[in-house]
């Protein structure tokens, strides 16, 4: 349910990037920030480690226009991929109105992008959300990699049903606008005024 500011006449919706550490959640917020006019986007926030690494959060506010008198604002955050800080990433999804689960495609990577879906259906669940309705779209990212894991596998081996899922190579742009996309229009078409 995204916070409504009456007074200031806005929607505000929570997206969130979750997926294994390194499968590129960074690399789609940055992409997508560089590439808005700065009239639509707010300043990126990134609580970094030494190498890099995401700490604790990416952030940054999207604007996209008006629906029935209200502005409309996506609060974008990523979570830190590393099991490790599972506290971290179980908090940055409260509340969140979407999911974009970034997989890793590499085919060494399969058990870690199991493990952080579950994680994820877990947190939800925690939340008092079910997984099997709650707004998702996989990204397999790295579709550049030697013999990148099956498009649809994740959702097989999980018993997820069909989910919107894009094809991505984000540090080239590719399939990072069309996954946002459709993940935001799920949820403004979801969202009852």
């Amino acid at each position: 349910m995204p916070h409504i500011i009456f007074h200031d006449r806005e929607l505000v919706f929570k997206l969130v990037y979750f997926g294994p550490g390194m499968s590129g959640k960074t690399t789609n917020l940055v992409y997508i920030h560089r590439s808005l006019a700065n009239v639509n986007r707010g300043e990126m926030i990134s609580l970094k480690t030494a190498n890099e690494r995401t700490l604790f959060f990416d952030f940054f506010p999207l604007e996209v226009g008006e629906i029935g008198g209200f502005k409309i604002r996506f609060n974008m955050y990523t979570v830190p991929g590393q099991v490790y800080y599972e506290a971290s990433r179980r908090l940055i999804l409260d509340g969140a109105d979407g999911v974009v689960f970034v997989a890793d495609s590499q085919p060494a990577l399969w058990e870690e992008n199991l493990q952080s879906y579950r994680g994820m259906q877990e947190n939800l669940r925690s939340y008092g959300q079910n997984p099997d309705v709650f707004p998702t779209v996989i990204q397999y990212n790295k579709r550049d990699c030697e013999e990148p894991i099956a498009l649809g596998s994740i959702e097989r081996e999980l018993g997820l049903g069909e989910l919107p899922c894009f094809e991505a190579v984000a540090t080239e742009g590719q399939g990072v606008m069309e996954t946002i996309r459709t993940l935001s229009r799920e949820i403004i078409h979801r969202f009852k005024f």
